[in-house]
């Protein structure tokens, strides 16, 4: 191979695209789903808080409106995922996709209060600019499903960076058509703010056809080792049995050890009793540092975070685009490296080792007085801080059993959701008596708060003991440490 062609070939490799090729065209359909979702949820972002204002709600209806939105996504994204893998996780998407384009058609059409609610509450519209619906928590697991894991980190990685850049096109595109549609004859800042949400309909019909699209390979009915094993089992209880009828002890032995022979006849179980105690146990200590984590982010939201500039700096709708625009961007580079970096540091470093830097960027957010350091802290923040993400699905398809990881991921979801609608009410109240800045204060010390005991109590988690035989790579990967050593190796050869 000529020389000039083996840097391109490191980046090819390291960046993790041989890992997104090989997994095939569903994982490449569910990456595409979300990027056009988070090309409407960015748009939605950047005006939602300025397009209530200019419907003369206060402050503190902004924050309640927001409030009680993610709780009507915490109860949908529980309920689809504690069920996606029973219903069909492709019937899931769609049915979140449909609601999308609900709740995209009454903000196009509607101005009243309640309704607007009752459209956000019940269908899914990002108030926040984060993916906090019934979708992530199930394509997460449809990923983990379709990959192995050496691919795994590298699939979520691309999953989360292409995420980004929707998101980046998403508000670019916005803060543009505002201003346009500004400047037409007829067209009103509020009409020009509902014009918006026809864009969201759109990427609602897009997520609907994609989600047709799949194969029957993203349910969970179909995983060759479960079935197959089932299989295996099941044939070899039943000749056993005809073999040794003139012993009973031994028949009966034979038959209580195979599982597969009381799930001919299966109890009813609550989707929380079926997660072990060995999960739990794990997830507990997670899911209250994620908790802390999702409290300190609904107080500083992007979309009150695009407020607070707008009222403190007083810039055009297409200036506000352009710079969470490039914040996006930004966010999408950097994790592109996300991948590469867990291998070299290890999962849970990584996942720290990014976020520190980005909270920091939140606690002293407030401190300037001019755009230009404003719009750098902004910059710090939203570039580093998507760095943890493919690493924190990867960390947990790697610390639960495959059967579990919709319901978990679900699970997470739903708490990190409902933790975060806790923050938009107390920011909005804070904002309603001059003291907006205690937000960005209050978020950044709590980010910090996480990621510093996310560091304390799993960085030598065990990892991937659930995985399928022929899936574990090298039985000396057994914790985070090793995983760096491992990852080392398997990208020297």
């Amino acid at each position: 191979m000529p020389s000039f062609l083996a840097p391109l070939k490191w980046l090819y490799v390291k960046f993790g695209i041989p890992s997104l090729y090989y997994t095939g065209r569903d994982a490449w359909l569910v990456i595409l789903a979300r990027c056009c979702r988070m090309f409407a949820y960015g748009a939605a972002s950047l005006i939602i808080a300025l397009f209530f204002s200019s419907l003369n709600f206060s402050d503190s209806q902004i924050g309640l409106f927001m409030t009680l939105t993610l709780i009507g996504d915490v109860i949908l994204s529980l309920l689809l995922a504690l069920v996606a893998d029973r219903v069909g996780r492709r019937r899931t998407l769609f049915l979140g996709a449909f609601l999308m384009v609900l709740s995209g058609v009454a903000f196009a059409v509607f101005e009243n209060f309640w309704i607007l609610l009752a459209a956000a509450v019940v269908g899914v519209i990002s108030a926040t600019g984060s993916d906090n619906g019934p979708f992530r928590a199930v394509e997460e697991s449809t990923l983990s499903h379709l990959t192995t894991p050496e691919t795994r980190a590298d699939v979520l990685s691309w999953y989360v960076t292409t995420s980004s850049l929707g998101s980046a096109a998403g508000t670019e595109v916005a803060g543009r058509v505002v201003d346009s549609l500004q400047n037409l004859d007829g067209w009103s800042t509020v009409d020009a703010y509902h014009g918006i949400f026809y864009l969201y309909v759109a990427m609602g019909i897009m997520s609907m056809i994609i989600s047709l699209s799949m194969s029957a390979r993203c349910e969970m009915a179909e995983t060759p080792s479960r079935t197959e094993s089932s299989e295996t089992l099941l044939s070899e209880s039943q000749q056993a049995a005809e073999g040794r009828h003139e012993d009973n002890d031994e028949d009966n032995k034979i038959l209580d050890s195979t599982p597969l022979i009381e799930s001919e006849t299966p109890q009813k179980k609550s989707p929380f009793a079926q997660i072990s105690s060995e999960t739990r146990s794990i997830m507990y200590k997670l899911w209250f540092l994620l908790i802390v984590d999702s409290l300190a982010d609904g107080m500083v939201s992007y979309s009150l975070t695009n407020y607070y500039m707008e009222r403190k700096f007083h810039m055009s709708k297409s200036t506000l685009g352009n710079i969470t625009s490039i914040s996006y961007l930004l966010m999408s580079c950097s994790t592109i490296f996300a991948t590469p970096l867990a291998q070299w540091l290890g999962l849970i470093k990584t996942m720290v080792f990014t976020h520190i830097p980005s909270s920091a960027a939140v606690l002293i957010f407030p401190l300037p007085h001019g755009l230009p350091l404003t719009v750098a802290l902004l910059f710090i923040r939203t570039g580093l801080n998507n760095m943890d993400q493919a690493p924190r699905a990867a960390f947990i398809a790697a610390v639960v059993k495959p059967e579990e990881r919709t319901a978990i991921m679900g699970i997470t979801s739903m708490l990190r959701t409902l933790a975060s609608t806790i923050g938009p009410s107390i920011t909005g109240l804070l904002a309603s008596i001059d003291r907006f800045w205690i937000a960005f204060v209050a978020a950044g010390s709590l980010r910090i708060g996480y990621d510093l005991g996310l560091f304390a109590l799993f960085v030598n988690m065990k990892l991937y003991s659930h995985e399928p035989e022929g899936h574990v790579i090298n039985s000396r990967r057994t914790s985070d440490e090793e995983e760096t050593q491992w990852g080392r190796r398997e990208r020297a050869t």
